[in-house]
């Protein structure tokens, strides 16, 4: 009942944020802002997790494909790998554990604080100040990272397989442009990362914005948001892949 309860509030909540979206003076500031927070200050670890991510890949693919005679085929491998699953599903687990944990943080601090009771008393909308903006920021960014994820894994998989493994460069980028598909391949990766973003921003400022108003209830609030977060991701990428890579 717990379980069900707590979907039925978040279905709720969201219902509340879709409500809230309506233009304002300040949103385009507010959501700059955000973006800013959630997809800017993201972009180290986003860098750093798709080019090694790519690295570990290459060396991987190239010792099992290498065994059948396919040495060749790497960047096939490492193209529909990084699109179809790794990009979008690596991307938001990072996103989870580095700015939904912080969402959530921050929520629950304003909780904590009375600084959202406090909003309402001043005939503000609280959902509409400082969840809508953090909402769509997480929608909107998490595929331009994913997009980045995604570069700098193909970069870094270029140089491990070209330098490093001494295969041809012309057949690394022939697989990889013959294999990836604009539609199937790249735009599903954005959509599949748009979804994550929806979930990961709906869990944690869920989690955050109801959270109890102490230390702890904040501190179990952000372990909430990437633990739900995380677990989401995971099934709705089962999920989405399923409906989108049908053969």
């Amino acid at each position: 009942m717990r379980a069900v309860t707590g979907i039925g509030e978040t279905g709720l909540f969201l219902l509340a944020i879709l409500r809230a979206s309506r233009p304002r003076r300040d949103l385009a500031t507010d959501l700059i802002r955000q973006l800013y927070a959630v997809a800017v200050r993201s972009l180290p670890i986003i860098a750093v997790g798709g080019a090694f991510v790519g690295l570990v890949l290459t060396l991987q693919g190239y010792r099992t494909l290498n065994t059948f005679g396919a040495s060749n085929s790497v960047g096939v491998l490492l193209g529909l790998s990084l699109y179809r699953e790794l990009g979008p599903v690596l991307t938001a687990l990072l996103f989870i554990g580095r700015a939904g944990s912080s969402m959530a943080a921050e929520l629950g601090l304003m909780r904590a604080t009375d600084q959202i009771p406090a909003l309402s008393l001043m005939a503000i909308d609280p959902v509409a100040r400082v969840v809508v903006p953090r909402f769509w920021a997480a929608i909107i960014g998490l595929p331009l990272l994913c997009g980045i994820f995604c570069l700098f894994a193909i970069v870094a998989g270029y140089f491990e397989a070209v330098w490093v493994i001494g295969l041809d460069a012309g057949y690394f980028w022939s697989g990889l442009r013959d294999s990836v598909d604009l539609v199937d391949d790249f735009l599903a990766a954005l959509l599949k990362s748009a979804v994550f973003g929806l979930l990961a921003a709906l869990t944690a400022t869920h989690v955050g914005f109801h959270s109890e108003p102490t230390i702890e209830g904040t501190s179990v609030a952000t372990t909430r948001a990437v633990v739900n977060g995380s677990l989401l991701v995971l099934i709705a990428n089962f999920i989405l892949s399923a409906v989108l890579f049908t053969p």
